[in-house]
């Protein structure tokens, strides 16, 4: 592996993109499941808050980093938001903060009480705010630039701004199960079935698009294969959240007074079989997805695209816990604890590629983070990304 020399922090903090948000969100998912195993252990919970503790230093930092880096680079945010790749990812954001999220209410809540409850209300409403603006607003420029997509530009990525709204509808599902206030879990609840369907249906469209555009093109390039495991991502998540809104439903509804008394029952009931469709969809995928792999193996690069490897496995292995929640069965019980520990596997052996990447300078100029050039900006040297660069001088896409 070659080694490069190390650039200076101006240059890695200007070639900063939101996809490093994808180490965040595998990170989350994995404290959340190392939480929720089925077979658990007290080891095994303290390293799940050490997880969890570990991804909210790496939030706040590459937060910090993206503030630093637009606020430095003066229109650096307007060309990051009209890419048509780099844009995508910036959902990976409010996913990041869903996953606090949900630690926040499994593990503070019960430590700190109403405080923790406090926090766990606003950073979910940031969310929110965060992945309506992602899924109303990347779409629209997607659709409304000038030059024309081919369909063999499209990319399982492209799921990322309905994603971010499915992920933030099961954070409110796990927000909504500390409330205290009846009432308030109720507008949590219905808020979420709102963002699912927002999430959900955009999915389903983009999900049967991509698979023509496997049919008809085959399979990515070798370093963005392994996004054919984000498929898996809406619908882990997306059964975890009807499921747990169903069940919030039967309890909730009736003390405030809501709909009619066998409403709750209803959507409970529905939830169940909705998400029992959703992993069952999730399996297929995922076979597509290991298969796929498999039969690229001998040209298949290290980059952050790996990070697709956790977090849809990790909403896959969300869904199978709860359903052996709900359901009397080991099966499921068994199968989300192998597919939880299969995550955890895999977290470390890409977290492990990624310090050596960061190491070695690698990451630091892979093609999921745009190379830098300088240019004369208004008679003062300065860098940019270059892609930000083609953005600012060109109206075509790069």
């Amino acid at each position: 592996m070659t080694v490069r020399s190390p650039s200076n922090w101006r240059t890695n903090v200007a070639n900063f993109s939101p996809s490093w948000f994808t180490v965040t969100m595998g990170t989350g998912i994995t404290s959340m499941l190392l939480h929720d195993l089925p077979y658990n252990a007290i080891w095994l919970y303290w390293l799940s808050i050490v997880v969890f503790i570990f991804n909210i230093v790496l939030f706040v930092f590459f937060l910090a980093l993206s503030v630093t880096r637009y606020i430095c680079w003066t229109g650096t945010w307007i060309a990051t938001v009209h890419h048509p790749e780099q844009s995508l990812f910036l959902g990976a954001v409010p996913m990041s903060l869903g996953t606090i999220v949900g630690m926040i209410c499994y593990v503070c809540v019960e430590a700190w009480g109403t405080p923790a409850r406090h926090l766990a209300v606003t950073l979910w409403v940031i969310q929110v705010v965060l992945s309506l603006l992602c899924a109303l607003i990347l779409p629209f420029l997607l659709i409304s630039r000038d030059h024309e997509i081919e369909l063999s530009m499209l990319t399982a990525r492209h799921l990322f701004p309905a994603l971010s709204c499915v992920v933030a509808s099961a954070s409110g599902s796990i927000v909504a199960s500390v409330l205290l206030n009846a009432q308030h879990a109720l507008w949590t609840v219905l808020v979420s079935y709102i963002l699912w369907g927002i999430g959900v249906s955009m999915a389903m469209a983009i999900l049967v698009i991509y698979c023509h555009r496997l049919v008809v093109h085959k399979l990515p390039r070798p370093e963005y294969l392994v996004s054919v495991f984000i498929p898996i991502g809406p619908l882990g998540q997306g059964g975890f959240a009807i499921l747990n809104l169903g069940s919030l439903a039967t309890s909730i509804l009736p003390q405030t007074n809501t709909l009619h008394d066998s409403t709750g029952n209803f959507l409970c009931d529905a939830g169940f079989f909705i998400a029992l469709l959703f992993w069952a969809q999730g399996l297929l995928w995922t076979f597509l997805a290991i298969a796929s792999t498999y039969h690229s193996r001998k040209g298949f690069p290290f980059n952050l695209g790996w990070w697709a490897f956790v977090f849809p496995l990790g909403t896959l292995a969300l869904c199978s816990n709860a359903l052996g929640k709900e359901l009397p069965s080991q099966f499921f019980k068994v199968s989300g604890m192998i597919i939880s520990v299969l995550v955890f596997v895999l977290y470390v052996m890409v977290t492990v590629a990624t310090l050596r990447g960061l190491i070695s300078g690698i990451l630091l100029h892979s093609s999921c983070s745009p190379r830098l050039e300088k240019r004369q900006d208004q008679g003062r040297g300065s860098i940019l990304p270059v892609h930000i660069q083609r953005e600012n001088t060109s109206t075509a896409s790069p």
